[in-house]
């Protein structure tokens, strides 16, 4: 007894003599490979904190290797996680306002989606993290457009009658309220899936439609361009207490490295999205754009789906809602 209490009392010595020297661990989490744009944007924060020199070292655990990706959230708010590039409707359950950063629609662009992180609807967005004791490091928006095995989708009236996957329960609603039957399934199974004739359209982020090969499959590719539907939010995370527990100085390397990353993210995501047309022209897929009428068609079919059904689930969801769309 007498040992395990000296072995706590030398930890616990240990844990001070760090914090009175100001130096600091921190871990960051994520579910993607080190090539990905998100491992990317937290490597960019972690090398500006080393090269800072502020005694604060950012260990990176990539590939789901520290967590399962939709099991980030709650850790972080507990502290038992320092940092997580999480795509923030995964923390829709605990959070429904967050199921806003997945909704067709509300995003038209990237430049769009950069004045709606700074944005009175985003400061409500982070107001509710900061109750989860979570905090936003770098804001970041993913695109994404729609394939069709056998035609171009750019219009709601494109879809009725197809077999599509959608990525999102809010995607789900507005295509089903088109006119469409709905196949849940993940990006990793959309190659086989219309391969074999199960779906006939989908859609999913450009760097998944890339990398998952659709381009073999499909005959058609609607990207994201001037107007897109499928935008995904998907920031750097921090635990606000451990942010509040570190040095003026360790806050003010992550809050530098922080901005680099963000403008970094900002234009990565437009690379990915042309990088994206090219690999589909280059394998004679037919490439279709989305018109402002269309995206404006579409609007309206979420306005009657996916937007009245997160309006009658939360209290606040039109309050939310309008100020997302007031952006713009």
């Amino acid at each position: 007894m007498l040992a395990r209490l000296t072995s706590a009392a030398a930890l616990c010595a240990a844990m001070t003599v760090s914090t009175v020297a100001g130096a600091a661990d921190l871990r960051l989490s994520h579910q993607w490979s080190t090539k990905d744009v998100r491992h990317k944007v937290a490597q960019m924060v972690a090398d500006h904190v080393a090269e800072a020199d502020v005694d604060l070292n950012i260990e990176i655990f990539p590939s789901k290797s520290l967590f399962k990706p939709r099991e980030q959230y709650r850790p972080l708010s507990r502290g038992q996680l320092d940092m997580t590039v999480l795509p923030l409707s995964y923390a829709g359950g605990q959070r429904p306002a967050y199921n806003l950063t997945l909704m067709p629609g509300l995003v038209k662009n990237h430049d769009h989606a950069a004045r709606l992180s700074n944005s009175p609807f985003m400061e409500e967005i982070e107001a509710q993290m900061a109750e989860d004791d979570v905090m936003v490091l770098v804001h970041g928006w993913l695109a994404g457009g729609f394939v069709g095995k056998d035609k171009c989708i750019t219009n709601p009236g494109d879809i009725e009658g197809l077999q599509m996957r959608a990525a999102g329960k809010a995607f789900e609603q507005m295509l089903a309220g088109g006119g469409a039957s709905i196949a849940s399934m993940a990006s990793s199974e959309l190659y086989n899936a219309i391969q074999t004739g199960v779906l006939q359209g989908a859609n999913t982020s450009s760097s998944s439609f890339v990398s998952y090969r659709i381009f073999e499959q499909v005959k058609c590719y609607t990207p994201a361009g001037d107007v897109a539907l499928w935008f995904m939010y998907q920031p750097l995370l921090m635990n606000k207490s451990a942010f509040d527990g570190l040095t003026e100085d360790q806050q003010n390397a992550l809050r530098e490295g922080a901005a680099k990353a963000e403008a970094f993210y900002l234009e990565e995501g437009k690379s990915a999205d042309a990088k994206s047309v090219e690999v589909f022209e280059e394998n004679g897929v037919e490439i279709a754009q989305m018109s402002d009428d269309d995206f404006k068609a579409w609007q309206d079919l979420a306005k009657e789906t996916s937007y009245a059904a997160f309006v009658e689930d939360n209290p606040d969801g039109q309050k939310l809602l309008d100020m997302a769309l007031e952006v713009e």
